[in-house]
């Protein structure tokens, strides 16, 4: 065994936790310091309620609850506005003839429409410059963006 090249070992090293807790050791440095150690270490004492966060991972770990809760509400309100009734039948693209023939019979949202079709597809087809072709792309683009069609909308008027 080479002579000067290990380091100095202390019998009576001394530990000291931020607790206040201490005990000696066996170590090369003559006093340690801790944070936590098994006074004070929530899984030895049973106190799940205190968390020792040194680098901040539980503030980090909230930030992205938060932001996680955050985006989740914003999709549901971008899903609410999405089959709002309030929304303008413009925004469907059905063509300009078959919006305009809507518009002049006084129909300007989709809640208009709705309530239109619930009283069957012959009160929709008797709007002046509105067909057959206009009446199943409007069903379309209705289903496409999520909205519910009445059970009268169904039916086949001849």
């Amino acid at each position: 065994m080479k002579k000067g090249i290990h380091p100095t070992f202390y019998t009576d090293a001394v530990v000291i936790c931020a607790c206040g807790n201490t005990w000696t050791t066996g170590s090369t440095k003559k006093t340690i310091h801790t944070e936590v150690c098994s006074k004070c270490h929530p899984f030895y004492t049973g106190e799940q309620a205190r968390i020792v966060d040194s680098e901040g991972q539980v503030d980090r770990f909230y930030r992205k609850l938060q932001a996680r809760q955050s985006f989740v509400e914003q999709q549901k309100a971008r899903e609410e506005a999405r089959t709002s009734l309030e929304r303008p039948i413009v925004e469907l693209n059905l063509g300009n003839r078959a919006t305009d023939a809507l518009t002049k019979a006084g129909i300007a949202t989709v809640g208009q429409v709705l309530a239109l079709l619930e009283q069957g597809e012959a009160s929709v087809l008797a709007i002046e410059g509105f067909g057959r072709k206009s009446l199943i792309d409007l069903k379309k683009a209705l289903r496409n963006l999520g909205y519910q069609l009445p059970a009268a909308a169904d039916e086949i008027a001849v």
